[in-house]
């Protein structure tokens, strides 16, 4: 594992941009790193000079799902029992974040990386970045993918993605609705921090107020309750998805 903190924050001119900082595993879930996310997004969420956030991952991947490596490792790791509740506690934060989350949806988000992309506001993907719903290939459940679709989507799109569990890429989820733009592979980031700096430039507070505004147009009476624990001991022998 590499030395560098699992979870970056990088302060811009109105804005920051988390990131997702494990790139030797492409960026997978351990709770050092979603425990890291929802630290960095509780500091941000009171910095009333931070309008809205990126969230990306290092070397230009988003998200492969949790580290299946690692989760399943002898001896176990330290942090094993946080593994499920930690994921959890990350979505509870993403979904009262204050402010507008924008997604940078490069190479793949796969499994419960996916239900990181599907958190995000604004969500901006790669003409060959795909996300991939694959709990069905591993016999798991997909609480989170399954909150966010509800909140963001339709059924019917859910069953799409979840039981087919195939890679859907940038144009596909444009036509889907699950992404707000599909741009060149390489003009993710640089589209994102586009979107950053325009929400910036609004008047303060702005930018919370309408996020707050589409929070409570959800009607969702008990988030806590919304967010189901995962329990399936599926992943703790599950092998990674297939294309």
């Amino acid at each position: 594992m590499s030395d560098e903190k699992p979870v970056l924050i990088e302060r811009k001119q109105g804005w920051a941009e988390i990131v997702l900082n494990r790139p030797e595993r492409r960026n997978s879930i351990i709770p050092p790193l979603s425990d890291g996310v929802r630290l960095a997004l509780e500091e941000l969420a009171d910095d009333e000079d931070v309008a809205c956030v990126v969230l990306r991952g290092a070397d230009g991947f988003f998200c492969s799902g949790v580290d299946l490596k690692a989760l399943q490792a002898e001896p176990p790791p330290p942090w094993k029992s946080r593994q499920f509740g930690s994921w959890r506690e990350l979505h509870l934060a993403l979904y009262h974040f204050p402010k507008p989350v924008i997604g940078a949806l490069e190479k793949y988000g796969i499994n419960a990386g996916s239900a990181l992309a599907l958190a995000c506001d604004i969500l901006i993907a790669g003409d060959t970045a795909f996300l991939q719903v694959g709990e069905i290939q591993q016999g798991a459940m997909m609480p989170m993918n399954a909150a966010w679709f509800k909140i963001k989507s339709t059924e019917h799109v859910m069953a799409r993605m979840a039981l087919m569990g195939d890679r859907v890429a940038g144009p596909e989820l444009l036509r889907l609705g699950l992404i707000a733009e599909c741009v060149a592979d390489d003009a993710v980031v640089e589209r994102c921090r586009e979107i950053a700096e325009r929400i910036a430039g609004t008047p303060t507070g702005a930018s919370k107020n309408i996020k707050l505004s589409i929070i409570s147009q959800r009607g969702i009476d008990d988030p806590e309750a919304f967010f189901q624990q995962p329990d399936s001991p599926a992943l703790l022998t599950a092998a990674m998805v297939k294309g």
